[in-house]
């Protein structure tokens, strides 16, 4: 027996003094930890549905960015920081976008990239604005997002005015499309930009022959598009997204509606030439940017976003990472992650990124904004 108490007694000492070291080394760590200052990026996207290959895309980009950033081991406030994203999935709804806001804002982000789509980010807007945080967007094309007067608002791409009066110039004066017919999914991106397609048609010579809408959850189109097969135009404008845009041009081709179809940035993806097939081929469409392969940035960013995502970039992680990248670079400069020291810094970027320079203007919006247009080719969209 006492033999026996020796021998727990000494397990028990050698397990104390065991654990004692991996305990200090716990403690100094967890002391490391403390002494380094977190600092939130929130980004919101459509992470699950119909655009959730969207979503994903513009995560991942800020994502590789706070990837780098936190290689720097930057210092601000005077202790080190550790760059983190918080994610949310908004669903491109603009109520859920508005809970979603509300709990970045609970969060204490420092900043925010997103959100993706023009209908959840203005209403989402006025709750960072009313906080202070400052916001910017890699893919909000509705102009009304810079136009509502908060500071706080920026955006790294063309809007849908200049992307509409691009294609409509395109249409009628390249194409020569007198007689053209619009639809779009009634959301604040699809309608605004059909809105303003369809004024500078009209401005541009063309007629608009018929107007039509349809959802952007809707799956069958034959009801409007035997209405428009009727009036026999020239080319087809959707406002709207690749989901419904790809089964929209097959349905076309079942109905023998023999018009030229065109979209926006909204259609200009890998994921609208897989599931228009055939049907799409010859599509026209815009980017409310340069191309991709003109982008001073983009060979280099394309090689790091495939090697650490195993993905091909759909189409705005170009923009959200150097987004990420800009809201960073302002910090850097104020010395703070404190929104409200930082934000002036925002306004006066004078940034050279992965998409090229980026510098505001009054209302946030880039200044030298570019709309490019493509043609589909052999599953391809190629610059035109």
């Amino acid at each position: 027996m006492q033999t026996r108490h020796s021998l727990l007694l000494c397990a028990l000492m050698a397990g104390v003094a065991a654990c004692n070291k991996p305990a200090g080394q716990t403690q100094s760590n967890d002391k490391t930890a403390a002494d380094k200052t977190v600092v939130k990026i929130g980004t919101a996207n459509p992470l699950t549905g119909p655009f959730a290959h969207w979503g994903r895309d513009a995560d991942n980009g800020v994502k590789l960015a706070v990837e780098e950033a936190n290689a720097e081991k930057l210092v601000l406030d005077g202790k080190p920081v550790s760059f983190e994203v918080v994610s949310e999935d908004d669903q491109a709804d603009p109520k859920v976008a508005t809970q979603v806001a509300q709990r970045m804002v609970d969060a204490k982000v420092a900043g925010i990239v997103g959100h993706l789509t023009s209908g959840a980010a203005i209403p989402a807007s006025r709750i960072y604005a009313d906080a202070g945080i400052p916001m910017i967007s890699g893919s909000v094309t509705s102009p009304s997002f810079t136009q509502q007067g908060y500071r706080n608002t920026f955006r790294l791409i063309a809007n849908d005015q200049q992307q509409g009066e691009a294609l409509a110039k395109y249409a009628v004066g390249k194409l020569g499309a007198k007689r053209v017919a619009v639809i779009d999914d009634r959301t604040t991106y699809g309608q605004g930009l059909a809105d303003d397609f369809a004024k500078a048609v009209e401005q541009a010579g063309g007629k608009v022959v018929k107007r039509e809408f349809t959802t952007n959850s809707a799956t069958d189109f034959m009801a409007v598009l035997t209405s428009i097969k009727g009036e026999k135009p020239d080319l087809l404008f959707y406002g709207g997204m690749d989901a419904q845009a790809g089964p929209m041009v097959k349905q076309m081709g079942k109905l023998g509606l023999k018009a030229a179809f065109m979209g926006a940035d909204g259609v200009n993806t890998p994921e609208f030439a897989k599931l228009g097939g055939g049907s799409a081929e010859g599509a026209y469409a815009s980017s409310a940017g340069q191309p991709k392969e003109k982008l001073p940035g983009y060979a280099d960013f394309n090689q790091k976003f495939k090697q650490q995502f195993q993905a091909e970039i759909q189409a705005y992680a170009p923009y959200n990472y150097d987004a990420a990248k800009v809201l960073i670079a302002a910090m850097k400069r104020a010395g703070s992650a404190d929104p409200a020291k930082y934000l002036p810094e925002v306004a006066k970027t004078d940034y050279q990124g992965v998409t090229g320079p980026v510098k505001f203007d009054g209302k946030g919006d880039i200044q030298q904004a570019t709309v490019s247009l493509y043609q589909l080719k052999q599953g391809k969209w190629i610059g035109l």
